[in-house]
Parts: structure tokens; C-alpha cells; sequence
């Protein structure tokens, strides 16, 4: 397991916490990058692609539906491969299964989600630092090369204070990319309770690796566009979905719904030659399986229009 100690001199200099709650930012802010985007006529890059980027579909997106049922529609409607969620289906912690399931549709899986959700805390017990290390284990097993994880939740005590030298030390250990998500405060009336230490966006860490989903971007009312800017190389994974930002939820919207830069984030990534992967996750539980099956089909469109899939050759 990831060590829990280590010398204050190890750490450095001990930083200040943020605040438990603040002022409530993110609509505003929000509106306003929103506005300065569409005064300018919401601008999309000339297309020049210089790499075909892979997109993945999570199992999240299929949700209720099974483990199985996203390996069969990925492969059907012509997804490049799956990340897996692992949760508290045993499918999610099983390596022969998913190894199975993999060979099976023919579905590569690109990454896994480690159980860091707030309502997943008892999946493999309740020591954080074990979820994240036997995620690691099983993307050693099944040759996945990026693990999803949260930031911490401010209570976590010392699992939070140490967590980015703790990811940094798994990275070594295990040889993956461990890219940890941007999230969102949450929502109090009119102040945000900041739960997350070190902090809900990771891109101001010495995070090796990050992920950047847009609709957390939008719930928080961050700028989608200045975050995978300012993040380049260590940028390894997006999560495709989209946002309205005039909600307190987390709306995973299918992209092109919402408000959110889903079009230019593609453009400038398949311009650029970005070595990572997008994977959608959306929100498809309000409908049956023809809806499901429509949203999957309608975003994967979406995807591969503005990362020029049909321009690279």
C-alpha cells in the first residue's frame, strides 16, 4: 500500500487550506465565459488533425443497464473502447470478466474509473488509498493504461493532505497514469462548500496526469478551454459530456446539449496531436434502451465530426 508517512521536510512547506465554504462563484463566472465565447460567435478552429484520437464510451453512460450491454453497443455502433466504472457490480472488480467481455465485443478497455464516488465508499472497504491501489492492479492486469480518480474529500484527513505525493508514489509503483478529475464545489444557497482538498480543479497541482470533464466544468462554472490550455501534456483523458450550468447538478448532458465548448475542446486536442483518449459519459437513465441507443449513437457522431475522423486520411 501507498505509505502514509514521511517527514514534514518530505512535504514541503504546509499549505493553507481553502476555505470550508465561499461566496457563490460558479454562475457567475460561468455566464460570464459563456458570454465572452458567444459575443465572439463561438469561433471553431479550422480542422487539421494530427492524430485520429481514440473515443470510448463509459459504462457509466449505459447506467441502469449492464456491464455487458455497454461492450455490445460500443462494439455495434463503432466505439473504440470502454472505460469501466468500477462500482458495485462484481462484473467492475472482476479481471477474467472484463478480460472476457473485452475479447468478447472486441471493445480494447482504455481506462478505468476507480470507486472514488462519494456513493461508493464501501466498495473495497473504506481505506482510499486501496481502492486507488487496486484499481492500479487490475489496469496492470488487463493492460489498461489510465486509472480515473477523484481529488479527496476535505474530511479524508490524511489521505487528503497527502494525496498528491501519494498518487505520484502509485504512479511508480504501478507504471499507469493515475489522471485525477476536476470536480465542483457544492452548492449551498448562496455559497459553495469546498469539499475537496486540495481543491476541486486539479489543474493548479503537480498532478502528473488530470482528467477534465466538461460537465463538472460546467457545474462548477470553470472555463473548460483555459483548463486543457493550461494543462498541455498533463492533460491524459476527457470526459466528454455537457452542461447548462444554471443547475447545482451534475448534468452530463449528451455534447452539443448544453453550453459547454464541446465542439472547440475536440478541434483543439486533434489539432494539437493530443496522445490521450475521449470518452463519453453521459446521462442516458431517463429513457429505455432506444434512447440510450440514440444519445450513444448521436454523440459518437458528434465526436468523431469534430475531432475530423473524417479528414485524417
Amino acid at each position: 500500500m501507498v505509505p502514509r508517512n514521511g517527514s514534514e521536510q518530505d512535504r514541503g512547506p504546509a499549505r493553507p487550506r481553502p476555505p470550508i465554504t465561499r461566496r457563490s462563484q460558479a454562475h457567475a463566472t460561468g455566464r460570464e465565459a459563456l458570454s465572452r465565447r458567444l459575443s465572439a460567435g463561438d469561433p471553431l478552429s479550422a480542422q487539421t488533425p494530427a492524430r485520429r484520437i481514440p473515443v470510448g464510451v463509459s459504462t457509466s453512460s449505459v447506467f441502469p443497464a449492464s456491464v455487458e450491454e455497454c461492450f455490445r453497443l460500443a462494439a455495434e455502433i463503432g466505439y473504440d473502447g470502454v472505460e469501466v466504472m468500477v462500482s458495485t457490480s462484481k462484473v467492475t472488480r472482476s479481471v477474467q470478466d472484463l478480460a472476457a467481455l473485452s475479447r468478447a465485443y472486441r471493445q480494447p478497455i482504455l481506462s478505468l474509473h476507480a470507486p472514488t464516488l462519494f456513493l461508493l465508499q464501501h466498495v473495497w472497504g473504506l481505506d482510499p488509498w486501496v481502492k486507488i491501489e487496486r484499481t492500479a492492479q487490475m489496469a496492470v492486469d488487463l493492460d489498461v493504461p489510465t486509472i480515473v480518480a477523484h481529488p479527496p474529500f476535505r474530511w479524508q484527513g490524511s489521505y487528503a493532505r497527502g494525496f498528491v505525493e501519494g498518487v505520484a508514489r502509485l504512479q511508480e509503483k504501478y507504471g499507469v497514469e493515475i489522471a485525477v478529475e476536476n470536480m465542483y464545489p457544492w452548492r449551498l444557497g448562496v455559497r459553495e462548500a469546498m469539499i475537496y482538498l486540495p481543491d476541486h480543479d486539479p489543474t493548479d497541482e503537480d498532478y502528473e496526469h488530470v482528467t477534465v470533464d466538461l460537465s463538472h466544468a460546467a457545474t462548477a462554472g470553470d472555463d473548460a478551454l483555459a483548463m486543457i490550455d493550461r494543462l498541455g501534456d498533463r492533460l491524459a483523458h476527457l470526459h466528454l459530456a455537457d452542461g447548462t450550468g444554471r443547475t447545482t447538478k451534475d448534468e452530463h448532458l449528451p455534447p452539443g446539449e448544453g453550453n459547454q465548448p464541446c465542439a472547440e475542446v475536440l478541434r483543439r486536442l486533434s489539432n494539437r496531436g493530443w496522445r490521450g483518449s475521449v470518452l463519453l459519459e453521459v446521462s442516458t437513465s431517463g429513457g429505455g434502451a432506444e434512447h440510450r441507443e440514440r444519445v450513444l449513437r448521436q454523440s459518437l457522431a458528434f465526436a468523431r465530426h469534430h475531432l475530423g475522423h473524417g479528414l485524417d486520411g
